[in-house]
């Protein structure tokens, strides 16, 4: 079948050339499209920053509640007989402190009262001594009757002692192979 249409001329030609032939576009047609490739790099990188900072934030927190003197479980005042223990974490090593006074270095068997310093000096490798603390805690929970019920502690610790021994403390003093130690934790500023 033979075409019907007249050939094109050669002006023809030239415009269908010219009109088909790539031309760089003008500046300000750019200026149209919105290039949102560096807008998802930041907020791709505030995500990340934001996932990676919530994910610490719990991992680091520890409930605590506030002391009480209105229940029977708790700290009492200070004309009754209660415990009120009182660890003090410091370079050297674990201090011990009741309502009756100083815990005697090792915790000793019989009256542990009447003591100065550490309770707990550091391992030979500068590392604290948990298990003496918790059986020194098991020791002077189980000295009374009256102290049997009691479940708070307040933990302080030095300037210069880590975050990590501070847990270690807590941990220990929640409970031992005979149950319950003092799983109300509360934590001081020393003076």
């Amino acid at each position: 079948m033979a075409s019907t249409e007249p050939p094109l001329s050669a002006s023809q030609r030239s415009k269908i050339r010219r009109l088909s032939a790539q031309v760089e576009a003008a500046p300000g047609d750019e200026a149209g499209e919105l290039n949102i490739i560096p807008y998802l790099d930041i907020i791709t990188n505030i995500l990340v920053f934001v996932l990676a900072t919530i994910s610490v934030i719990f991992l680091t927190s520890v409930d605590t509640t506030n002391p009480s003197q209105n229940s029977g479980k708790t700290r009492s005042t200070p004309e009754s007989k209660a415990l009120n223990l009182t660890i003090l974490i410091v370079k050297d090593g674990v201090s011990l402190k009741t309502g009756n006074g100083n815990v005697a270095p090792g915790c000793a068997q019989g009256e542990p009262h009447g003591g100065s310093g550490i309770a707990a000096p550091n391992l030979s490798d500068g590392k604290y001594d948990w298990a003496t603390v918790k059986a020194c805690a098991r020791a002077l929970k189980s000295l009374s009757s009256d102290y049997e019920e009691e479940t708070q502690v307040t933990i302080a610790a030095n300037p210069g002692v880590e975050f990590r021994s501070i847990m270690d403390a807590v941990d220990a003093l929640r409970n031992d192979d005979k149950g319950e130690l003092f799983p109300d934790i509360h934590f001081g500023v020393p003076k």
